[in-house]
């Protein structure tokens, strides 16, 4: 019988793949900072990968949830936080930015 205590449960990882000739850094950056300001509880890591080519992927746990190519462009704060929720729990409610829009 052991003394250690249990190790925390692990949290989902995201990993930003980006364009460094593109020069989209500060974009991952600042999307993976949204992420880790509004998922502070729920998340091991966001990581930020860098690519080339053209390449801007949002994954969580390896699945893609954003593909720029497939997806029209980047997205924007509000489209991310909404598939980062709906993946990893989509009961929450993610305050002003789902309500953000709903007006009438």
């Amino acid at each position: 019988m052991s003394d250690a205590p249990d190790p925390p449960p692990l949290r989902p990882r995201i990993a930003i793949t980006y364009c460094t000739q593109c020069q989209w850094l500060l974009r991952a950056a600042w999307m993976a900072q949204e992420l880790l300001s509004t998922f502070r509880d729920d998340l091991g890591e966001v990581a930020l990968r860098p690519g080339t080519g053209g390449v801007f992927v949002i994954e969580v746990e390896g699945e893609v949830i954003w593909e720029r190519v497939r997806d029209g462009g980047f997205p924007d704060v509000k489209a991310l936080k909404q598939r980062v929720r709906d993946r990893l729990d989509p009961g929450r409610d993610l305050g002003h930015v789902d309500r953000a829009g709903r007006e009438g």
